[in-house]
């Protein structure tokens, strides 16, 4: 005990042991507290994109009337507000801009107390057949004083029209927008006569119009051909049983065993119609070697598609000499919208999911390829307003991962991302049956519209392509000029006698089997013209007055304007992905009646 007592402790020399452990101690403390901070800001981010995400959505899914008239000029509200002859509004002023837009004929659009009833008479048949001989003979030019005779060169705008006037009002406004339309002609080819329509067009004052009407209509030929005859053989009913009722056409069904349904009948009728009568018989374009754009009612035109129009027009020698038609609107199943501003680095993503099937129209081949819908470079244009591009946007498709891994160096320059995205299906109708084929392609089932953050890793640089023209992807907003039209019309026994109540199958198979120069389409990859009609003969809708449809169009072209993708400098011609042979196929059915054969082909004989 006293030896222990008298030792002398001596410390251990200090190997920094007990220091590594504070410094790991402290260490591992930090980085639980900047994992903590992180995860917070994190949260918070997200909670950020969450509530600008739903801002987003709810700007842009306010289709009401109100937010409607409030994208257009003010000058353009004529156009959207009706005037009905069925009565006169004596409380006008009243009325909110929801009820003057669409509804004003709907219940709680005014009280009774603020609408006084005029007794209206609408023109029975006799008179509307007078009406449509008067129009069709006078050939009136209006505005002609204003804006002057059409030029030779000048592009004619073709519109059918049948009777959905609210979509036809959007078109009008849309068109008013777009530059250069004061030198255009803008026909409206109809097949049903309405004071209230006639009204409208009537009302346009931002260039020329025409009046053409389809004399043969239903409307004016209600009990009998080529409207529906009491003795024709009803739809459904079988040959052996058609014979001995002796109805009319029993010996000629068409390909499915069906019979003449009039009202799918017409609209092939009224295509083949109106262009003979804008090339071959007007006078006004007797001398006319400029494009003839075919739209419908239900369309709805970019500001700068004239621009693009005649840009392409410019550039078929040296892009695409085969080229006989010129594609302005495209069937798409998704859109992907990538803005670079090379000023900033901030990313910031918004996504809006939204129903390009109605958006961009019918799309009976389910087309998932996607585009671009700015083209930039240098062009040099005689047109006075140029748009810089200090901001780039582009439409690219989502599956490609070698475009994806091609612009992976240019990840840090996006910044801002608006994907849209179709959620509603079509029923293709390239496999047809018995019941399906006679009489309907499609139908499309019901869309859904919702928003959701969405990072977007990749943007491409489609501009246009060039293909054979395909009746299901290049039939809406397509133009050609007189020399197509001739060939066309010597083929008109192919188109009058092919076995399908759709005009554009039936120009498809005159391109496949009569054309020697087949059609060949340079096709915008960025389409300038939309598809805002909900419903129509393949489009079956509970509500065909819905709005929302034109708040996604004028939504999508708002961020175009403001992204300066419009009017671009020039077009760059990209090589299309491998592309199946169309190969030769049956009709649809709906045009076996012999008497629809001769009515046709009696409609492309010129008479000038």
């Amino acid at each position: 005990m006293s030896k222990m007592r008298g030792r002398i402790l001596i410390p251990l020399p200090n190997t920094g042991a007990m220091g590594r452990k504070r410094n790991n101690f402290y260490m591992r403390s930090l980085f639980l507290l900047a994992l903590g901070i992180f995860g917070l800001l994190q949260y918070n981010n997200f909670n950020y994109l969450d509530s600008r995400d739903n801002v987003l959505g709810d700007a842009v899914t306010n289709d009401s009337d109100d937010a409607i008239l409030a994208m257009v000029p003010a000058t353009l509200h004529k156009y959207l507000t009706p005037h009905s002859r069925n009565h006169t509004a004596s409380g006008a002023g009243a009325l909110t801009g929801a009820a003057l837009l669409l509804n004003a004929s709907s219940p709680g659009a005014a009280t009774a107390s603020t609408i006084s009833f005029d007794v209206y008479h609408p023109p029975n048949i006799t008179e509307i057949k007078r009406q449509i001989v008067r129009y069709n003979d006078m050939q009136m030019v209006l505005n002609e004083d204003v804006f002057g005779p059409l030029q030779n060169d000048s592009v004619i705008i073709v519109v059918q029209v049948h009777t959905r006037i609210t979509y036809l009002r959007h078109l009008i406004v849309s068109l008013a927008q777009a530059r250069d339309i004061s030198k255009v002609l803008l026909v409206f080819s109809h097949d049903y006569y309405d004071d209230d329509i006639n009204d409208l067009v009537q009302q346009i004052d931002f260039c020329k119009v025409m009046q053409i009407f389809y004399p043969y209509s239903i409307q004016t030929h209600p009990n009998e051909y080529p409207g529906v005859d009491p003795n024709d053989c009803p739809r459904n009913i079988k040959k052996e049983q058609a014979l001995i009722a002796n109805c009319n056409n029993a010996m000629y069904p068409d390909l499915y065993g069906h019979y003449r349904e009039a009202k799918f009948t017409q609209t092939k009728h009224h295509w083949i119609w109106k262009a003979n009568r804008v090339f071959n018989e007007l006078e006004v374009t007797r001398y006319h070697t400029g494009l003839v754009l075919f739209l419908e009612e239900d369309h709805y035109v970019a500001e700068d598609f004239l621009y693009l129009l005649a840009m392409m027009q410019q550039r078929t020698k040296d892009l695409c000499p085969q080229c006989n038609v010129l594609s302005l609107g495209t069937y798409l199943k998704t859109f992907n919208y990538y803005t670079y501003h090379s000023k900033t680095n901030k990313k910031s993503y918004a996504s809006s999911l939204i129903s390009t099937n109605s958006l961009l129209g019918y799309n009976r081949n389910n087309n998932r390829n996607s585009v671009q819908l700015a083209v930039s470079s240098s062009y040099s244009s005689s047109s006075s307003a140029q748009s810089p591009p200090p901001s780039k946007v582009y439409v690219g498709d989502t599956s490609d991962h070698q475009r994806a891994s091609d612009s992976n160096s240019r990840r840090g320059n996006l910044i801002n991302t608006v994907t849209a995205t179709a959620t509603a299906t079509a029923a293709t109708s390239d496999t047809t049956n018995n019941e399906q084929s006679s009489h309907s392609s499609s139908k499309n089932g019901a869309q859904t519209w919702n928003y959701h953050v969405l990072p977007s890793l990749y943007s491409v640089y489609q501009k246009v392509e060039v293909m054979p023209w395909v009746s299901s992807k290049h039939n809406m907003g397509f133009a050609f000029n007189r020399t197509t039209w001739s060939s066309i019309r010597k083929c008109a026994r192919h188109f009058c006698t092919y076995d399908d109540y759709n005009w554009d199958w039936s120009l498809q198979h005159v391109s496949q089997q009569c054309l020697r120069r087949k059609l060949h389409a340079m096709i915008v990859k960025g389409p300038r013209v939309f598809h805002i009609g909900e419903c129509g003969v393949h489009h079956k809708n509970k509500n065909c007055e819905s709005n929302q449809v034109i708040s996604k169009v004028q939504h999508v072209l708002r961020i175009a304007r403001n992204s300066h993708q419009l009017f671009p400098r020039s077009l760059t011609l990209t090589v299309p992905s491998l592309m199946k042979k169309s190969k030769l196929r049956k009709g649809n059915g709906g045009w076996g009646d012999l008497r629809d054969h001769e009515l046709c082909l009696n409609m492309t004989l010129a008479t000038r």
